[in-house]
């Protein structure tokens, strides 16, 4: 027998979206607004995380009623709106910081006013992060740093990093580890740029030479630090699967291939490339646009999957089929912008942007089969959480990590 409605949801979604839709006519935005404040009023008023507490920058709603509250503000061109499930940042600290900390933090991030980074990836663990080895050490209330990290996006701008640390060495990898909310701007931090293959450098190596960090910015337990830092993989995962696009490849229209009719379809630049090229008749081509246009569609609900369980405050598997398919999504949309140019796309510079930009966006695509835990791992995490397949063997299960052999 089907399942009632559930009246009391429903009564509640209304109440809220009635609240939002209140907030956002007395607060309207115009070409003479300042930006900067009405975000200062968003959220001082609860509507940027309206899932978390009140005290917390939130307004205490249910994950899904404040989720239906995101009709509000979705339509406009705002910006703010959400955070609740798309800042890494925030979500972390309010997930697993002291209240001082999070009194101290919070606000500024959703504000957007703290430049973050990412401390986790080394040399030596890079896909099996649980094989850190930069060490903090207790200095009564403050922790000495020692090692190295690398891939860190942002780290030259950052003030502060979210860093994975070893602090027991006698324990096994995945324990023994501890989280800290680390400031960037001090001695015995240094950043050094990486080039990329695109010609970027927004990667860093970053070295830590007795860098200190107070107690206070602890994040979760010490020598807990592997559930923070599954919890903050889960929604970087979740965030990279919803908004790693090139911004000419993410514009969903409405359009149709074949008649006036209008109809959802893929991307509104490979359409226009494909028309200024003469291609946009070839079956190919057109199977390939909206075979993206499939993956992506049904990524999109995936994606509202795993951000119902993360505003939760859990951690979902389901978050590693988002970053799987938006790897594979660049990828194959970097192809196809090639096979839509042709010969061009092996050239480049000046003369031709559009064979650069083909290029780029190949080159690019590796950025997300890396960051955030490549592919592969992706893979395990499908393959063990939601298929159920056997987990691979790990000969250093319960080894204290100091008796571990570290390969490189």
């Amino acid at each position: 027998m089907a399942s009632a409605p559930d009246d009391s949801f429903d009564q509640a979604a209304a109440a809220a979206i009635a609240e939002a839709q209140s907030w956002l006519e007395a607060h309207p935005v115009t070409p003479d607004t300042d930006r900067k404040a009405w975000l200062r009023e968003l959220v001082d008023s609860g509507w940027s995380a309206p899932s978390w507490p009140v005290e917390e920058y939130g307004r205490g709603l249910a994950p899904k009623v404040a989720r239906a509250t995101d009709q509000v503000f979705r339509p406009t061109d705002l910006t703010g709106w959400g955070q609740d499930v798309t800042n890494l940042w925030a979500a972390t600290i309010t997930t697993w910081a002291r209240p001082e900390l999070k009194q101290e933090m919070l606000r500024d991030l959703l504000l957007g006013e703290v430049d973050m980074c990412l401390l986790y990836s080394e040399p030596g663990a890079g896909s099996d992060l649980a094989s850190v080895q930069t060490r903090a050490e207790r200095d009564g209330d403050e922790w000495i740093v020692n090692g190295q990290k690398v891939w860190t996006s942002s780290g030259r701008q950052a003030d502060y990093g979210f860093l994975i640390s070893r602090t027991d060495s006698s324990q096994p990898k995945h324990r023994g580890m501890t989280f800290f909310l680390i400031p960037m701007k001090q001695p015995g931090v240094e950043v050094r740029p990486l080039r990329q293959a695109t010609g970027d450098s927004r990667f860093n190596e970053v070295f830590l030479t007795d860098a200190r960090v107070a107690d206070a910015n602890m994040l979760g337990d010490l020598n807990g630090g592997w559930h923070v830092l599954t919890s903050a993989l889960a929604y970087e995962r979740s965030v990279m699967g919803v908004t790693q696009k090139r911004k000419k490849q993410s514009a969903e229209v409405v359009r149709d291939l074949t008649s006036e009719k209008s109809a959802p379809v893929p991307d509104l630049s490979l359409i226009e490339l494909a028309t200024e090229r003469g291609v946009v008749g070839d079956s190919g081509i057109r199977q390939d646009l909206m075979r993206l246009h499939s993956w992506r569609t049904v990524n999109a609900w995936n994606n509202q999957r795993g951000k119902a369980a993360l505003s939760k405050g859990t951690s979902s598997p389901v978050v590693s089929l988002g970053k799987l398919a938006m790897s594979r999504m660049l990828h194959f949309g970097g192809s196809l912008q090639a096979e839509i140019l042709g010969s061009e796309a092996m050239l480049g510079g000046e003369d031709h942007p559009d064979g650069a930009d083909a290029t780029y966006a190949m080159l690019n695509a590796f950025f997300t089969s890396i960051g955030g835990g490549t592919d592969q791992i992706q893979r395990n995490i499908i393959g063990e959480r939601i298929l159920g397949l056997p987990k691979e063997p790990e000969v250093d299960k319960g080894v204290p990590f100091s008796e571990v052999r570290i390969s490189g």
